[in-house]
Formats: structure tokens, sequence, C-alpha cells
């Protein structure tokens, strides 16, 4: 707890531990179908940023009486493909009434005691490898807008469908250092975590993160959601961005639904894993910063 990890890693025995994690959001898209998808996605990630592989996956879901049974039909049907595609369970859950549809699972997961994801640890000399695009959060506000362009909402889409699984197994024989995902807190936000429990900086070239489409045009247009507000004010005391322009800020405390994994691992192995990533996902990706010495601020946004 003290250091905000993703899950709860309960050990079994010296082979086996397992992981415990709970999620459950309002729609961010109109579509039922997807807006499941999305919803376990992302409940899975936490699985996924502890090093384990899910096993089973229960869901919680509230629902308006308004509205018809087919689309909950839809959004379970969204969550169920996602976890079969994870190569996990599904083993019932429950439903409540409620006045806004909400929709998430609670995912048990395993992995050996030995090969657990932290999300400290990070080491002076490590890179910072990120396995998605950045964006959803703009994108999302301008959806709701009405605002949105087609290709950059299916591009969201498919960052935010898209499970962590491959990013995960690509990287899981090497000795990672340090990982979480990255979601409501923005990179930034969730940069500190990892940075203040390892006792070191990170450096971020936030020029270099992979962006989706149109997220600058619409941040220029204050299409930017209150949680990034509310990021940039809560970790303003340990983000250095004095030398970024403003666009970039907002990308940085942006917060990410079903973001993609953000990892530390000794620079040695980079290339490698680079490769490895290049073969396994089709989502972007790219190697954003680098870790030092503690300096003043956690946190070193430049670009």
């Amino acid at each position: 707890m003290e250091t905000s990890d993703d899950a709860c890693v309960y050990k079994i025995n010296d082979d086996m531990a397992m992981i415990q994690t709970v999620d459950f959001f309002t729609p961010v898209v109109d579509d039922p179908y997807t807006f499941g998808q999305i919803a376990a996605a992302n409940s899975l990630s936490d699985v996924y940023a502890m090093g384990g592989e899910p096993a089973l996956a229960l869901n919680i879901i509230g629902f308006p009486n308004c509205l018809s049974p087919d689309i909950m039909a839809e959004i379970l049907k969204g969550g169920a493909d996602k976890v079969m595609e994870a190569g996990a369970t599904i083993a019932g859950g429950h439903s409540v009434e409620d006045d806004e549809p909400k929709y998430g699972m609670c995912v048990t997961g395993f992995i050996h005691p030995d090969k657990i994801f932290k999300n400290f640890g990070a080491k002076p000399g490590d890179v910072l490898i990120l396995t998605k695009p950045l964006g959803t959060g703009i994108i999302n506000t301008a959806y709701k807008a009405g605002m949105c362009s087609e290709n950059a909402e299916a591009k969201a889409i498919h960052a935010m469908t898209s499970l962590n699984k491959n990013a995960k197994r690509a990287m899981e024989n090497y000795p990672i250092n340090c990982c979480t995902d990255i979601t409501g807190f923005g990179l930034a936000g969730h940069s500190v975590e990892m940075a203040e429990a390892s006792g070191v900086t990170f450096v971020i070239d936030i020029k270099n993160a992979p962006v989706i489409e149109d997220v600058f045009e619409y941040a220029q247009m204050g299409l930017v959601p209150a949680g990034a507000y509310r990021n940039r004010d809560y970790f303003k005391d340990r983000v250095d961005v004095e030398k970024i322009d403003e666009q970039y800020v907002d990308l940085a405390y942006d917060p990410q639904t079903s973001g993609g994994l953000l990892f530390s691992v000794n620079e040695k192995y980079a290339e490698e894993i680079m490769k490895r990533l290049k073969e396994s996902l089709d989502t972007d990706f790219a190697l954003v910063g680098r870790v030092i010495e503690k300096q003043e601020k956690f946190i070193v946004i430049k670009g």
C-alpha cells in the first residue's frame, strides 16, 4: 500500500502467488460492446502490470432500469470476449440497479513469487519504455463534445481495447526493475509513484512518447479532461515541466483509460526488448526516458 502498487499479491507457496485486483468505471464510448471490451482490458491490466497471467474474472455492473437489457448483454459480451482473449474465465459476478451504467471486473491472476513486477526498484542507468500511445483522455473528451475525428476515435479505441498481455510477455524474461500501467494519474502521475518509491528521478522526453493523432489539436482547443488538471495540481510539487510547451504538459497529465505499461530496465536490454515489442505489439510504443540519481524533483519532463 505504501508504494501504491497495482494489485495485491498473496503468496500461496514457494512456486505460486495469487494476484487480486478490481476496477470499474462509467462508459467512455457510446457502443456498449466496445465499452465492455475497454472496461475488461482495463481491469485485466493490473495483473499484467504485476507480471502475472489472469485466470478468473467476476463481472461488476451497475445498470439503470430505463435502458434495454440488450445493452447490458452487449456490455457483458464485450467483457467476455476480452477475458477469453486473455485466456481467462468469467466465473460469475454481481449486478445492481444504478442511475448510470458502470462496468468492470474483479480479476484473479497467478505468478511465480520470484517473478513479480513491482512499481518500485528503478535504478539509475535504466531506460523507460512505454507500450501504448498517450492521449485517450483528451480524445475521449473531444468525442463527448462531438468534435473527434473518426480516425482519432478508432485509434483511441484500438489502444484502449488492446490487452497488455503481449507487452508483458515480451519483457517477462528480462530483469525488469520496475513496472506499472498508465491509467488515471497519467504518465506524469504514475511516473511519480514509481520514482518516489524507488528513490530516483525519471527524466522523460515527452516528444518521444507515442501519441494518438489529433491530440495536440484538441488540447489547444481546450478539450482537456478535468482529471488532467487535478493530476497537475496534485503532482505539481514533484514534477518539473517548466521547460516544455503547454500542450506537452496536458499530454503528460492526461488521465489514460486502459493505458500501456511503463517499465524500467537496464539499458543493456533495451534494444532486445524493443525488438521483441515490435514483433509482439500492434500499438505504438517507445523508449520515453531514463532513470538518474535523485534530483530536486522526482520527474523532469523535457521536450
